[in-house]
């Protein structure tokens, strides 16, 4: 029997393309399908057949969406949660209790993006609460289980255990045009106190006894990598994060190396009882979702 037809569509085959384009490469989908690569090959050929268009572009590095791919992932994606929300409503198997999941802000947007509504479409019941902030920050409101659960980077004072989710990829990052590195004073732009990238440069930088001063300083990424687009300031960043408007520095540049931080979940020392098997499946699908490459689309192992 085949598992579409011209009249509707096999759900499992939109989970596999959506596993596929999300990760970004096939074996990653089959891992998280427990399927063999194989299988969810056919899959996806099977739903580029029945809607006549292409998906997904193959190449060396993996895979990634086409345009029509791009517009059936987010077709796709709210597809699946209203079907999962209402499964789980109507058979009552939804769990409940109340979360509030704390992220590093520079993580939040693509963690919003996938990882957390998928959460929601499964558990419509569970009260989630998102708070973003600094890991200083994150870990100080953990430790007195304001949160119930948290990912954080271990720098600049990290909590003892927790799991490590995947290795951060740090850079120096300056304007596309101009060179602030050679000033006698290297410019800065840096979110506050507690957050480890500002960790890392300032302990680069005073490894070699280089002068800086905070030009700019934000608790927004956003705004962080704006001063370095517009040539204000140089950054810390994630790799992954760079725009057009940015370029890596390094030795050339006369810029030290930095030190990767571990990103690693964290649960509060105090769950109620009620919240805790939401906190268990939230962290189930995490671990699945982030270990060894982060919230990266198609990242590689750390």
């Amino acid at each position: 029997m085949s598992e579409v037809s011209s009249a509707a569509l096999d759900l499992e085959l939109l989970r596999s393309f959506q596993a596929a384009a999300q990760l970004g490469s096939l074996a990653a989908a089959a891992q998280q399908r427990h399927r063999t690569v194989g299988a969810i090959s056919m899959q996806i050929k099977r739903l580029e057949e029945a809607l006549g268009s292409r998906l997904l572009e193959r190449g060396s590095r993996g895979v990634k969406p086409t345009a029509i791919g791009e517009a059936l992932l987010l077709e796709s994606r709210e597809l699946l949660r209203l079907h999962d929300g209402m499964l789980s409503r109507f058979t009552g198997r939804g769990l409940g209790g109340k979360l509030r999941l704390g992220l590093p802000e520079d993580y939040a947007r693509e963690l919003l993006g996938s990882v957390l509504p998928e959460f929601m479409a499964h558990h419509p019941d569970v009260l989630l609460e998102i708070v973003t902030a600094t890991s200083g920050e994150l870990a100080r409101q953990l430790s007195r289980s304001q949160l119930t659960l948290s990912v954080l980077l271990d720098r600049p004072n990290p909590l003892p255990g927790g799991e490590v989710l995947w290795h951060t990829s740090p850079v120096w990052a300056g304007p596309r045009v101009g060179d602030l590195s050679d000033r006698p004073r290297l410019p800065l732009a840096m979110h506050e106190v507690d957050c480890p990238y500002r960790a890392l440069a300032i302990e680069a930088l005073e490894a070699i006894g280089r002068p800086w001063h905070a030009v700019f300083t934000s608790t927004s990424i956003h705004a962080v990598e704006k001063a370095v687009e517009m040539g204000l300031a140089i950054s810390v960043l994630d790799r992954e994060r760079l725009t057009g408007a940015m370029r890596e520095l390094g030795p050339a540049e006369n810029m030290p190396p930095l030190k990767r931080c571990e990103a690693r979940l964290h649960f509060a020392p105090h769950i109620p009882p009620a919240s805790q098997p939401a906190a268990e499946a939230m962290a189930h699908l995490l671990r699945d979702r982030l270990t060894h490459r982060g919230p990266w689309r198609g990242a590689g192992a750390s």
